[in-house]
């Protein structure tokens, strides 16, 4: 045993390298997409009409600082919404009247959602729901809407 160890040291090195590797890739994946959020989050809810470019890991931004990620998201079959939970940094004392807003950091850049902090002094806590939403805006149909000029009030003239 110990002849045939040391004949494919080299190759018993580059194994356990490999598998280290994969190990930390997994944790690496699993921290990044959010399922390695703190436990402590406050989890609230969110409805969006539309909620095109957010994923589970999706970042949670105010004032363009991250404070959590999408944990989960699901189709409200009542009102046809889509039903985001969001894990918030538990330190965060956001309003209970905040708003919430899908957008990007440009035309190119990446999808995150943006809390607006509202007024009312009481705090947002686990298992409450942010009423004040705006979903993503779907940029392809507003280039066709004005490429096609529809949606203005005088109708367009033939060539």
């Amino acid at each position: 045993m110990k002849n045939l160890f040391r004949e494919n040291v080299v190759e018993a090195l580059v194994g356990l390298l490999v598998v280290l590797l994969a190990a930390w890739f997994a944790w690496f994946a699993w921290d990044r997409t959010g399922g390695g959020g703190p436990a402590d989050a406050i989890r609230v809810t969110a409805l969006f009409p539309n909620a095109s470019g957010v994923a589970v890991g999706t970042d949670v931004r105010v004032a363009g600082l991250k404070v959590g990620t999408v944990a989960e998201q699901k189709l409200d079959p009542q009102s046809f919404q889509v039903d985001v939970t969001l894990a918030l940094d538990p330190t965060l004392k956001m309003p209970k009247d905040s708003s919430a807003a899908i957008t990007s950091e440009g035309l190119l850049g990446s999808t995150f959602i943006a809390l607006a902090p509202g007024g009312d002094p009481a705090p947002l806590k686990s298992g409450d729901t942010i009423v004040d939403t705006q979903g993503s805006i779907d940029l392809m149909g507003m280039i066709g809407q004005f490429i096609n000029k529809s949606g203005s009030d005088t109708p367009a003239t033939p060539k």
